[in-house]
């Protein structure tokens, strides 16, 4: 239970920061304000519920985590549904502090219409790539000869990364819990887009994995130093 409290917390906290910074201070802050909200969001979730439930606050991270049999599939669907509750509850109290709803909730999209409007093959790439890379950089931070607690700061670091670059594709999701949330309030495009944010960041999320879980990520082991020749 205090995994599954913890995990609903940090998706809330995800969505209601980052999306909280676009539709709230958007205007203010500009893209990279936007991208730092984000990237300071999983920050601050690392270091507040990491020691309870890994902070994955992202069924793509879940996923990842079970792929490379760093958690059991059991375990990896209690995150999921506490990811999206979390989420849509994030969304929800957004909801409640905009002006104008209608006028979205920092959903994603692609396509005329939507920020820079790039294509569907563009926005397909954009969220395979970046959730292969942002789970190479969860699943490597986090490993067994890891830096320890310098997690938080490099997936953190990593996430406003992606959202600097991405921005104007997708709105950056990497994430289908954070996409779920606003779309499913909104309606509509965000609606009939969402299947992208789940499949796309899935893909992504094997990919990355798989570079661990079949030992091609995997850090060299440590050799013991020469002994000296007898003299």
């Amino acid at each position: 239970m205090s995994k599954f409290i913890a995990e609903f917390i940090g998706t809330l906290a995800l969505v209601l920061f980052g999306c909280g910074a676009a539709v709230l201070g958007g205007d203010h802050v500009g893209q990279l304000g936007i991208a730092l909200a984000f990237g300071f969001a999983i920050v601050a979730m690392a270091y507040g519920i990491g020691p309870i439930s890994g902070c994955h606050v992202n069924p793509a991270v879940s996923l990842a985590m079970w792929v490379a049999r760093r958690m059991t599939a059991k375990a990896m669907v209690i995150h999921w549904i506490a990811q999206f509750l979390g989420a849509l509850a994030g969304a929800a109290i957004l909801w409640t502090l905009v002006k104008d709803p209608a006028a979205g909730l920092g959903q994603n999209g692609w396509g005329p219409g939507y920020l820079g409007e790039y294509p569907l093959q563009a926005a397909l790439v954009f969220e395979v790539v970046m959730t292969a890379l942002f789970v190479i950089v969860i699943l490597g931070a986090t490993g067994e000869q890891s830096s320890p607690g310098f997690a938080g700061l490099a997936i953190g670091i990593t996430l406003a990364v992606i959202h600097i670059v991405g921005i104007q594709v997708t709105g950056v999701s990497v994430n289908p819990a954070r996409s779920f949330g606003p779309a499913v309030l909104v309606g509509g495009q965000a609606l009939n887009q969402l299947w992208l944010f789940f499949v796309a960041p899935a893909i992504g999320a094997v990919i990355g994995a798989a570079l661990f879980r079949f030992d091609l990520m995997k850090p060299p082991v440590d050799q013991a130093p020469l002994e000296a020749p007898a003299a």
